[in-house]
């Protein structure tokens, strides 16, 4: 009766073509075994263009209702997991079966860049294979289960970035899938809004899959981990919770590396007894033979332990050491209602002076940003001649049509390729992809390109939106590091409450008590 109550309680199901499933979905919840299986990989092999495993004979199964972590390295392959999943790419080899009749829908990462002049009835409409003429009730219904109240008539580029994700996250919900796929959920999102996305999963009652890098939040409603080696090319499945799973894998790694410790203890004894024994000749090269042969059937019972991702190195942000005032702010524009509304305020910022921005999703925390970044006279003064770094959340401040190579071959001093490509390697970019365009790399790989630009640029300010999205959780502490030492300027936005938290902050501005 639980299933029933906690999906009555959401607005999503409140008119009556969504009894129909309801009730369906709650007797099948009720009738059918615990070991239901509504997805199964079996022995799936596949390859991201030539020479690039990502399976290789990996299989693994999902319960119905079942609610699950996606954890893989950088470059493991989550994203083309997912695509196999969708149906967007098929496998070299082995079977993916679906349940019969079941349905698959994603909230992606990122809104697509030709989407944003679309209406949110145009972006709904694209959900459906035929013409639906309750849309509209349907839209107004999903919209309420995001916490998002706008007309059908909106275009998507005037929703902020916490708004478009909420957007995507509906997308999905509207397709009222049995397998719902998340892909990094949290991202743009406020406080207001995991709170609600975390309460909302809870309740969800359907097969969850998820990539995130925040733990509080998969711990808070998954109940196993899928783990995608980039190594090994297998996936290992693992149920409990999610902070015990974690420990378990490090556990398991730890175990591994004391077992192949001991067998190279051993293997070189039965090397150096074969050695002994060959010196000695005569029938005791028999022996020798027989060590050596033991010693390589060792070594072929070594662990393949898994590697982790690198970290990034620790740098810092160099600026020039410039004396007083450099940014002094007179007003805030703010979305009231719907419009945009400039507030006085009075904020001098010098040099070494840290400033965060705050304020609920849609209040016009990245329209303020970008006022500041492109010095709108209306909104701010900035001392002439200086130079900001602006990294924008939706990373459209880099050409996505140039190389990775032109892009910071444009940003350093000394016209260098070879210093190009050292930059490139401190920022974890590698020599292969530095040819490629900049709308090749994955939205981790963007983040940490605008990292090496702002870093080669040395700006005496610099605006960071949301700097911490879709950033490997391994390289936030790197981050917040460099930016807790850098002595310019500082004006950042971030949800983010620990890395916020590591990060020296000397003034506060928040919009919504403005």
């Amino acid at each position: 009766m639980y299933f029933l109550t906690g999906l009555a309680r959401s607005p999503f199901f409140c008119h009556d073509y969504f009894y129909e499933a309801l009730e369906r979905a709650f007797f099948y919840t009720n009738t059918m075994p615990a070991d239901n299986v509504v997805l199964r990989f079996d022995r799936v092999s596949f390859e991201y263009d030539h020479g690039k495993p990502i399976l290789d004979e990996a299989s693994f199964s999902l319960r119905r209702g079942s609610k699950i972590t996606l954890m893989g390295q950088n470059g493991a392959g989550k994203s083309s997991l997912f695509k196999l999943i969708l149906g967007e790419m098929k496998p070299e080899a082995g079977r993916i079966s679906l349940d019969s009749g079941s349905t698959v829908a994603i909230a992606r990462q990122t809104m697509d860049r030709e989407k944003l002049d679309y209406t949110l009835e145009e972006f709904f409409a694209e959900a459906f294979t035929e013409v639906r003429y309750d849309l509209r009730a349907r839209i107004k219904d999903v919209l309420e289960v995001v916490h998002l109240e706008m007309p059908c008539e909106k275009k998507i580029h005037e929703l902020s970035g916490g708004q478009q994700a909420r957007l995507l996250l509906a997308f999905a919900l509207i397709q009222n899938p049995d397998i719902l796929l998340l892909d990094e959920p949290t991202n743009n999102l406020d406080y207001a809004g995991i709170e609600h996305l975390t309460t909302f999963l809870i309740n969800y009652e359907k097969t969850c899959v998820v990539i995130s890098h925040d733990a509080d939040f998969l711990n808070s409603f998954t109940e196993g981990v899928l783990y995608l080696d980039v190594f090994t090319h297998q996936i290992e499945q693992y149920t409990g919770n999610y902070y015990d799973v974690v420990e378990e894998i490090k556990a398991r790694i730890e175990k591994a590396e004391r077992e192949n410790v001991r067998l190279e203890r051993t293997i070189k004894e039965k090397k150096d007894q074969a050695n002994t024994f060959a010196n000695k000749g005569g029938k005791l090269r028999a022996v020798a033979k027989r060590m050596r042969d033991l010693a390589e059937e060792l070594e072929d019972n070594k662990i393949d332990v898994r590697r982790e991702d690198r970290t990034l190195p620790g740098f810092k942000i160099s600026c020039p050491d410039i004396v007083g005032p450099i940014v002094h702010i007179k007003a805030v524009s703010i979305l009231e209602k719907g419009q945009s509304v400039l507030k006085p305020v009075n904020i001098t910022l010098k040099r070494n002076t840290h400033l965060v921005v705050m304020g609920p999703n849609g209040i016009g925390k990245t329209t303020f940003l970008e006022a500041l970044a492109n010095k709108n006279p209306d909104v701010v003064d900035v001392t002439e001649g200086i130079e900001i770094g602006y990294y924008r959340q939706d990373f459209s401040t880099l050409d996505f049509e140039a190389t990775v190579f032109d892009t910071l071959m444009e940003s350093i001093k000394e016209k260098n390729k070879e210093l190009v490509y050292k930059l490139a390697a401190k920022f974890l970019l590698p020599a292969n992809l530095v040819q490629n365009k900049v709308k090749s790399l994955s939205e981790g790989q963007k983040g940490l390109l605008m990292f090496a630009k702002l870093y080669a640029l040395e700006p005496p300010v610099l605006i960071f939106d949301e700097p911490t999205n879709h950033i490997n959780f391994r390289h936030i502490p790197v981050i917040a590091e460099a930016l807790d030492e850098y002595k310019g300027t500082l004006i950042m936005v971030s949800h983010v409450t620990d890395f916020v938290a590591q990060v020296r902050i000397d003034e506060v501005l928040d919009l919504e008590s403005v």
